[in-house]
């Protein structure tokens, strides 16, 4: 039997408490970028290929459950227990409007034109933003049937995806309409749903199930059993052949999309992981976990220093782009956040 892939990982270090959300930008002009949420209030921007830090958007108040960075890594957006969702300059770290909730928001996604925030939460209300007008009232979605855990957009924001913490299923709302026109059945509550990069499929982790779904037909592709209770999974993104999957067994392991066939299992967080997913080119996956760290994963072999370990906070390969490097300089000297290496070093150890 062929031995299961692993790799080495570079750990990224900075969180107090633990990662409940990542988010990868696509790829731009200056490389792309990775976003983190967690529940030390503190969302935090880093170069999505090597992993480096560059800024923390600081303003929350209470745990950050959700962040987002729009089609241009120009903006992000956070949902956070503090009840607002928070819209931020991704070059200088601003705060640029905060949007009040009258509850926990538990979700946040910018619509592909950039133009809309979606947030949801414990209102069971999904809210549309408009950003061209921050100051004007929101549109009200019609009332979900439980607690809003997840959102996105699909079909060139035609249409809206949710999932509800405490009841099963993903309900695809008609943005025109604001009514539920398809609910993708599941046994346990989606805490994961993911629309693929070609928007062919959408991702679900319910249970101890990962399921793809056809975001256009909205039939059921494939559904498979995994090893322990999952909390989050995502497709790679260019071919499309295999899948992470990451739970409370601090395992993050990879599968063949057509098989179901474990592959790789790494191994490193000391504790559950709550969120997994693949960068915008499908060369490596980060995983962020209860132990306050974030792992980005190689998706081919590991490059491996003498001592048998990935070179600190280094490039992921060696063609790292001069682009994502310039951008990463000058958001460190517009001092996006007072928090620099040294803030990083002191919250190194594991939680």
């Amino acid at each position: 039997m062929d031995k299961k892939r692993s790799s080495v990982p570079l750990v990224c270090h900075g969180h107090s408490r633990p990662v409940v959300d990542l988010f990868y930008s696509p790829i731009t002009a200056d490389g792309f970028f990775l976003i983190s949420a967690s529940k030390d209030s503190s969302p935090m921007l880093r170069n999505g290929e090597t992993g480096d830090w560059i800024g923390t958007f600081e303003g929350h108040k209470g745990a950050v459950w959700s962040c987002c960075l729009d089609t241009n890594a120009l903006r992000a957006a956070s949902g956070s227990a503090d009840f607002s969702a928070k819209l931020w300059d991704a070059l200088t770290g601003d705060e640029l409007h905060s949007f009040d909730h009258k509850h926990i928001v538990r979700a946040c996604a910018f619509s592909e034109d950039t133009h809309l925030l979606l947030t949801g939460g414990f209102e069971k209300i999904l809210r549309i933003f408009d950003l061209n007008r921050p100051d004007a009232p929101p549109r009200e979605v019609d009332s979900s049937p439980g607690t809003i855990r997840t959102v996105a957009w699909l079909h060139s924001d035609q249409t809206i995806l949710s999932s509800c913490t405490d009841i099963g299923g993903v309900r695809l709302w008609d943005v025109r309409s604001g009514k539920i026109v398809q609910t993708l059945e599941t046994k346990s509550p989606v805490t994961s749903a993911e629309v693929s990069q070609d928007g062919r499929y959408i991702t679900t982790a319910d249970g101890s199930t990962v399921k793809f779904w056809d975001a256009n037909h909205f039939g059921l592709v494939k559904s498979y059993n995994m090893p322990c209770d999952v909390e989050s999974a995502s497709l790679e993104p260019k071919l499309g052949n295999k899948f992470v999957a990451g739970g409370e067994d601090m395992w993050v392991r990879i599968f063949d999309f057509h098989t179901g066939e474990e592959i790789g299992c790494n191994k490193g967080h000391h504790g559950p992981v709550h969120c997994v997913r693949f960068s915008p080119g499908g060369e490596s996956y980060a995983s962020g976990s209860e132990d306050g760290t974030i792992r980005i994963w190689q998706t081919g072999p590991a490059i491996i220093g003498e001592n048998g370990t990935n070179p600190g906070n280094g490039p992921v390969s060696g063609k790292v782009k001069a682009g994502a490097d310039d951008v990463t300089r000058k958001l460190e000297e517009l001092n996006v956040s007072r928090e620099g290496k040294n803030g990083d070093e002191d919250k190194s150890t594991d939680v």
